[in-house]
């Protein structure tokens, strides 16, 4: 997988780029992504998505007493472990509601409006699924796609889904490690590696299929040799082959993951084209004092491959 590397340079121009914004220099349909995306946050938030609470609701069945919610609360800590939280949209709760039916999602909802509210679907004890549904919805939560406006679409959905993928991922290797050395249960360490083994699983599968449709050694040809059918697309089957090369990069340039949090803080969200929505994130992590590098390294490799 070729991977590059960013000059510093590359940021003093997006801060060139936006001031000429602020200025009002810059003007015409090609940098509308850039405009939407500058929008004057409010107050930072007093409470993140790593100190809100966190209350459980659904049918757990028959699982150990509070069980469910030490495996949660470890793997928010996991997820978010090094990760600078930027986003002025962050919940004031989290709510995980077990159902016994129906795929993980995001609920969206006004009331309460301050709750991010996340639906899993787990099996009994099944604490490995529980982390990876639970930490694919945080990622949702930490991109800004919680509230009740936050309907996702095409043509970019596919994107955002390789990012959350890729952070839960991201996040079951360190609760994986964490667990071995200090179980969340009596005598547990062993399950450790039970984690890093179902995570393992899935990253071997998205590699082969990045490999096998060639996405991992040209992304941009991937993408225009399959754009219509990527577009319409979400997690499955192409958000996979994106969270391969986005995991990729997680572990080269762990600052990038902050970038999450810069997401889909403009109107059209997800409902741009890919290039639009990547300038458009760009753009709100300068306006959020983030690192713009995952958002640049993603275009870059739309661009050349």
């Amino acid at each position: 997988m070729a991977l590059m590397s960013f000059k510093p340079t590359r940021r003093s121009l997006a801060l060139s780029t936006f001031a000429s914004l602020i200025a009002g220099g810059a003007a015409g349909a090609d940098n509308r992504p850039l405009r939407e995306a500058i929008m004057a946050p409010p107050d930072p938030p007093k409470t993140t998505l790593l100190t809100a609470p966190i209350e459980l609701a659904g049918n757990w069945g028959k699982m150990i007493p509070h069980s469910a919610d030490v495996v949660v609360e470890l793997m928010r800590n996991a997820c978010l472990d090094g990760v600078r939280l930027v986003s002025d949209r962050q919940p004031a709760r989290l709510r995980v509601d077990e159902h016994s039916s129906g795929s993980p999602a995001i609920w969206l909802h006004s009331d309460p409006a301050t709750t991010a509210w996340v639906i899993v679907d787990i099996g009994q004890q099944a604490w490995c699924q529980l982390a990876y549904q639970f930490g694919h919805e945080l990622g949702h939560v930490l991109a800004n796609s919680w509230q009740a406006n936050a309907a996702p679409g095409p043509p970019s959905q596919w994107l955002e889904e390789g990012v959350v993928e890729a952070f839960s991922l991201r996040g079951l290797g360190n609760l994986a490690r964490r667990w071995k050395e200090t179980p969340p249960f009596p005598n547990d360490n062993a399950y450790g590696d039970a984690v890093l083994s179902y995570r393992q699983d899935i990253v071997t599968q998205y590699d082969q299929m990045a490999d096998a449709q060639g996405a991992a050694k040209d992304f941009a040809g991937w993408f225009h040799s399959r754009q219509g059918d990527i577009e319409k697309s979400g997690v499955i089957p192409y958000g996979r082959v994106a969270a391969a090369i986005i995991l990729a990069e997680y572990e080269r340039t762990p600052g990038c993951v902050e970038a999450i949090g810069a997401m889909n803080r403009w109107p059209a969200r997800t409902h741009l084209p890919i290039l639009d929505y990547l300038t458009a994130w760009e753009a709100s992590c300068i306006q959020l004092k983030a690192s713009p590098a995952l958002p640049t390294y993603l275009k870059s490799r739309l661009l050349r491959g």
